[in-house]
């Protein structure tokens, strides 16, 4: 068995396995739950309140006409668009590189699950129809 601090090789890729701080510990736990969400696995999310248009032609949903105030979810390289009546699609459009480039100043939240927080943000549905500013 490897150590936790050192590389695992896999078929795919190599993953890096970092220990989760001793609960015991306040301080290394804040430390570990405020850093970016990073590795193969994680999911982030970028609330975009304006219309987004994609080669010249705005983004509508198809679910309920909304066109605008989105939710991007960044898993990998694929990013999803997800409206607040709970539609979500693909969009190949969008890069990962593109959606980094929208994190000009993110503060993050961190939620336990993705569906956690998609109730958190309200993009479960709740608020389908509704534009929040």
């Amino acid at each position: 068995m490897p150590r936790t601090d050192q590389t695992v090789s896999t078929t795919q890729a190599p993953i890096t396995i970092t220990p989760t701080p001793e609960a015991a510990d306040p301080l290394l736990q804040l430390q570990y739950e405020t850093q970016p969400p990073s590795g193969p696995e994680a999911v982030r999310g970028l609330q975009c309140p304006t219309e987004l248009a994609l080669r010249g032609m705005p983004v509508t949903c198809s679910n309920c006409t909304a066109r605008r105030d989105w939710l991007l979810i960044n898993h990998r390289r694929h990013v999803w668009i997800r409206c607040r009546c709970a539609h979500q699609w693909l969009e190949p459009e969008i890069t990962r590189r593109d959606f980094d480039a929208m994190l000009a100043n993110p503060s993050w939240t961190h939620y336990p699950t993705l569906n956690a927080g998609l109730v958190g943000l309200g993009f479960d549905g709740t608020f389908a129809g509704i534009y929040l500013e």
